[in-house]
């Protein structure tokens, strides 16, 4: 006999299954459902509610329903402002056909399913009533797994009062949290056996997920039942310990007692350390501060307070180290020596602040090594390059997170003594921001007179810092702040002649690159005319870092050449490079043969050392007045136009025609126009290059020259005077113009330059044009 079908409203449910016999209360709000509702309420109560797929779709048609729902039958409804509240109860289950919108309200034609019961079963009866025994069971023991106050009697209460097993199946399906598939899958049982054993699935995962969660919750508990029990039974110790006269520290307080007692702490810092000493007793090991006030202790602990090394002041000793370790640098070796001279005599002396200034790779850092061996003292290097925040010199406060000491104090802990030798690398390189400016810092640790009591912020205790040798490195003074140059004595090393370059090279750069490579001598014998080929040819740089870069690539080429079975015993010639390192990086510096009119040879400063570098002027039309191009910085500019408007000054005496500087403009040209370029030093070149423009007359090619020009025609002195000349006489040059003022560096010069060379001192630009054109 086929089931006849019947038209009811849709009620969607979403996350929601309504079973047979049970109450449900539901909360609607959109409008297809309180048109359900309504339409229930007018035509016998009863609606069709079912399960939709998608919970986030608000009209769903046929296709976004199950297939099987529930009739129920309206209860009880309390209207609200957004929608409404009802009580359904379940009737049965139903399967639901085609679907059409009446309105706003679904209606579906709706086929009823044989209710689920015991009854008839046949053999599977004993079957059914021992699952339904297990269910309830089961039901049992998850009750007794929930705490008495979360309502232990849930499953008692709402499943032992229901008589009819299926209905108590339903009520432990609605109780558990299941996910809406799995809900559904419940309702779509057809039979009472399949419907049982659904459930006793679901109960065998609510009841091992309950006892996992009473374990965990347990767990918890028994935790901080354990941290309370700890700190009464250390505060019970304390106090029977008191009284008995034997109040004793733990451990690790008692270790932390016997490194500070060896550490022999100054008075004033022993009585801060026993106040923290005394609260850290006092806390549990698990308190939050108790590692940062071990921490703190520990520091103070490691600290060295009066370990000192025993200076070796020998003058002979300490100049065979520097020569060992350095070539060249006599200057700088001397003032060293004066140093230790002083402090022989004077052992109670402050060292000086040394600043190493130079260009990379001239040997400061290493310098600062060879110090600390020819004096045997300990070394430790800080690179200050980048650093934004002065808490990295002076540490953080202990009341933030990670808190540490500044790097000073790291330092001298890893160095072990109160006398170490700290090297503060690229303190020109220093920046500021809001978090501080660390040069500020700095004026207090490299004073003398303040950092005998210097203060660390995590340590917060006066530490005496005077007996630290500092030596701070940097290649140019420009980002140094002048308080803090101030407390510096700046010690310039200057880029090194070809001459010395290859000294250095036969004595350190080679043999080291050599014994990194596993070779022989033999196996790596560069000829001199390579090495000349090496440095001019595959390097340009004041220092010698590149070209221990370019040796070290020979040998690994020479190291390969080894392992591939070839001969390799002959010596490396100028003819071999090629080859082995590549083609030519930079073409050789050479003075041209014959200038142009308008054309100077000037000389510039870099920090790779000292560049030829002539100047080009033409002139204009009227109009265009001064034009520079080249790539110019504002003092180069200004330099351009001051020795334009001196010369029209004086034109009838540096034999020029007012008129044609007044009818001409004047166009100043350097080559390499994307390399930046400033300074005053150029201000001569350009008033040279000028006069031989308005004279229609080329200026000596052999002839180069610096010196800054003032507006009444002086030449000032510039700086770098000897890079510079070591540039022109790399380039061929044998005839450099210098101001006057600068005599005194012709002495650091090396002797082979000022023998090649011959200079003229000029006070006046009559003196350089007197020479610049002079055939």
């Amino acid at each position: 006999m086929a089931a006849t079908s019947t038209t009811l409203p849709v009620l969607p449910l979403k996350n929601t299954v309504v079973y047979p016999q049970i109450i449900v209360p539901l909360a609607i709000g959109r409008a297809m459902s309180l048109a359900a509702v309504n339409s229930a309420l007018d035509h016998g109560r009863e609606l069709v509610a079912v399960a939709q797929r998608d919970p986030d779709e608000q009209q769903p048609e046929r296709d976004g329903l199950y297939d099987v729902g529930t009739v129920v039958s309206i209860s009880r409804i309390e209207k609200r402002d957004q929608g409404a509240q009802i009580i359904v109860q379940g009737l049965r289950r139903v399967r639901l056909g085609a679907c059409r919108w009446q309105g706003e309200q679904l209606l579906a034609d709706v086929a009823p399913l044989p209710d689920v019961t015991l009854a008839s079963l046949g053999d599977d009866e004993t079957a059914a009533e021992a699952l339904v025994r297990e269910n309830l069971q089961l039901a049992q023991a998850i009750a007794h797994l929930f705490d008495q106050d979360n309502g232990a009697q849930i499953y008692q209460q709402l499943v032992g009062s229901l008589p009819d097993p299926i209905t108590q199946m339903y009520r432990i399906a609605s109780l558990a949290n299941l996910d809406l598939e799995r809900e559904q899958a419940v309702l779509a049982c057809d039979d009472a056996i399949s419907l049982l054993r659904e459930v006793h699935r679901i109960l065998l995962h609510e009841q091992k997920v309950t006892e996992l969660r009473r374990q965990i919750a347990q767990q918890a508990r028994d935790d901080m039942e354990s941290q309370q029990r700890e700190h009464l039974l250390r505060q019970q110790k304390r106090a029977i310990e008191q009284a008995l006269g034997e109040d004793e520290d733990d451990e690790d307080v008692r270790e932390l007692k016997e490194s500070l007692d060896e550490a022999r702490l100054p008075e004033a810092v022993q009585k801060e350390v026993d106040r923290e000493l005394k609260r850290l007793a006092r806390m549990s090991v698990n308190a939050a501060d108790y590692q940062v006030a071990r921490a703190y202790l520990e520091l103070v602990a490691e600290l060295p307070w009066h370990q000192r090394t025993e200076d070796q002041l020998d003058l002979e000793h300490a100049r065979r180290v520097l020569d060992e370790d350095h070539y060249g640098l006599e200057e700088v070796k001397s003032r060293i020596l004066e140093s230790l001279a002083v402090l022989q005599l004077n052992p109670e002396s402050h060292a000086p602040i040394l600043c190493l200034v130079g260009p990379p790779g001239v040997g400061k850092t290493s310098l600062g090594q060879s110090i600390a061996r020819a004096m045997g003292r300990r070394f430790e290097r800080l690179s200050l390059g980048g650093l934004h925040d002065e808490g990295e010199l002076r540490g953080h406060r202990r009341t933030y997170i990670g808190a540490m000491p500044g790097r000073i104090i790291q330092g001298v802990r890893r160095a072990g003594v109160t006398n170490p030798i700290l090297m503060l690398d690229e303190i020109d390189k220093l920046g500021r921001d809001f978090r501080g400016d660390p040069s500020a810092a700095l004026m207090e640790i490299l004073d003398p007179a303040q950092n005998k009591d210097f203060r660390d912020n995590y340590l917060n205790l006066p530490y005496d810092l005077s007996g630290v040798f500092f030596i701070t490195t940097a290649n140019t003074l420009e980002g140094i702040a002048r308080p803090l140059l101030d407390r510096m004595e700046v010690l310039e090393l200057s880029g090194y002649s070809d001459q010395e370059k290859r000294a250095i090279a036969r004595r350190y750069l080679i043999p080291r690159q050599q014994r990194e490579a596993g070779l022989t001598e033999a196996q790596l014998d560069i000829g001199d005319e390579a090495l000349d080929v090496m440095i001019r040819r595959y390097t340009r740089e004041a220092g010698v870092r590149e070209l221990e870069r370019v040796a070290g690539r020979l040998a690994r080429k020479r190291a390969r050449q080894v392992v591939d079975g070839e001969t390799v015993d002959s010596p490396i010639g100028a003819g071999d490079l090629t080859a082995l390192l590549g083609p030519e990086k930079f073409k050789r510096d050479l003075y041209r043969e014959t200038l142009t009119p308008g054309v100077a040879a000037g000389l510039a400063w870099t920090e790779a050392g000292g560049e030829v570098l002539y100047v080009e002027t033409a002139l204009t039309q009227k109009d265009d007045k001064v034009s520079l191009t080249g790539h110019l910085g504002q003092v180069m500019q200004e330099s351009a136009r001051a020795a334009r408007s001196y010369l029209w000054s004086v034109a009838e005496q540096v034999d020029i025609d007012r008129d044609s500087i007044d009818n001409h403009g004047i166009h100043v040209h350097v080559p390499e126009g994307a390399v930046p370029k400033d300074g005053p030093s150029a201000g001569v070149t350009i008033a040279v290059a000028l006069v031989s423009a308005y004279r229609h007359r080329p200026a000596r090619a052999d002839v180069a020259m610096t010196g800054e020009l003032t507006l009444s025609g002086l030449v000032l002195a510039v700086g770098g005077v000897k890079e510079k000349v070591l540039a022109a006489h790399r380039a061929g040059f044998r005839h450099v113009i210098l101001p006057r003022d600068n005599e005194a560096d012709l002495a650091k010069l090396p002797d082979e330059v000022r023998r090649d060379m011959s200079f003229t001192l000029a006070d006046h630009l009559d003196q350089v044009l007197e020479v610049a054109f002079d055939r």
